[in-house]
């Protein structure tokens, strides 16, 4: 949709964005987060039906494991009720927890280690009076284990070994085999849903879902909530491409230190990781197609879910009812 724009440029194009109109939210809007680079607000995009995103109720973002102090004006002012936390727990138990003003950070410590497997859903209730409920809803994929292939490509510095791991195009084969896997993967498409049913709840919204870059598991998961909105697919994508902009220096300058620190000989051979690509998400796409007969099909059987919990999804998140105003 050529007409909605980034704070930068044109949505999916580099060209400079004309001014907006007082008031006018502009879409991808950054939280501000300096321990957070790609956290942003879905608000903003327009359905095929006029109606707009509500800024402020469904939010997106990369680990909140580092946020800073300076950082927590910033989130208390969203209000959040929720966070959707999509990381595994060893990548929790070895990044670190999120930092949340108004979530006791030893509670959800305490809750992860009693977990009996890294699949298992963790729910940390808010703490009174004005806490944020967390929901720790880990998507590990061991076939397609990102995290787990960078760790031990770093562990062993031998640049031959580097290279059989991720070189030749095994890198982004196996960003592909992620994404497919979020469709068929039975356990995959049931966090997917829960996410959505939260944001679909009376009490769900204000919500903020990440993983750790914000890229993957979290766009995709944008990516169902726009498409189930009425979204369209050019949007979609850029939505999903402009983690690309918000992490191009945070990706430059660990690349940069790899390389410096003799940890990787071909740093750039971490890009097909590090980079939203349009391929990725394109083939979770065809994957829905490959195995039902629309989004509408996979909304109720792939997904499990119904015209409830998308009626809730519309009242929460859009504004507007879709009817040219009067004359």
């Amino acid at each position: 949709m050529a007409d909605q724009r980034t704070e930068s440029g044109a949505i999916g194009g580099g060209r400079k964005a004309a001014p907006e109109p007082v008031g006018t939210a502009l879409v991808g809007r950054s939280l501000g987060l300096s321990g957070a680079v790609n956290a942003r607000d879905l608000g903003g995009y327009r359905t095929a039906d006029g109606r707009v995103l509500r800024c402020g109720v469904a939010l997106r973002s990369d680990g909140l494991n580092h946020v800073t102090a300076d950082d927590f004006g910033p989130l208390r002012a969203l209000g959040l009720r929720r966070v959707v936390d999509l990381r595994s727990l060893d990548e929790v138990r070895e990044a670190g927890p999120d930092r949340l003003p108004g979530l006791p950070v030893a509670d959800f410590a305490a809750a992860a280690v009693t977990a009996v497997t890294a699949a298992t859903a963790v729910t940390v209730e808010a703490a009174p009076p004005d806490g944020v409920t967390l929901h720790h809803l880990p998507l590990l994929a061991t076939d397609f284990d990102i995290y787990g292939t960078l760790r031990d490509a770093l562990a062993d510095r031998s640049p031959q070994q580097q290279h059989a791991l991720l070189g030749d195009g095994r890198a982004a084969a196996m960003m592909t085999g992620l994404y497919r896997w979020f469709v068929t993967d039975p356990v995959a498409r049931q966090r997917f849903a829960t996410l959505l049913r939260l944001l679909a709840a009376p009490d769900g919204p204000p919500l903020l879902f990440h993983c750790s870059a914000g890229k993957d598991r979290t766009g995709w998961a944008a990516a169902l909530v726009l498409t189930a909105l009425g979204v369209d697919r050019e949007t979609v994508l850029a939505d999903y491409l402009l983690t690309n902009e918000r992490s191009a220096a945070v990706v430059g300058r660990v690349m940069d230190d790899f390389g410096t620190r003799g940890l990787m000989r071909e740093p750039r051979l971490l890009l097909p990781v590090f980079r939203a690509d349009p391929g990725y998400l394109a083939v979770a796409f065809e994957e829905v197609g490959a195995g039902w007969s629309g989004f509408d099909a996979f909304w109720r059987d792939g997904l499990g879910l119904d015209d409830a919990v998308l009626a809730g999804l519309r009242a929460n998140l859009l504004d507007g009812d879709g009817r040219p105003p009067a004359a």
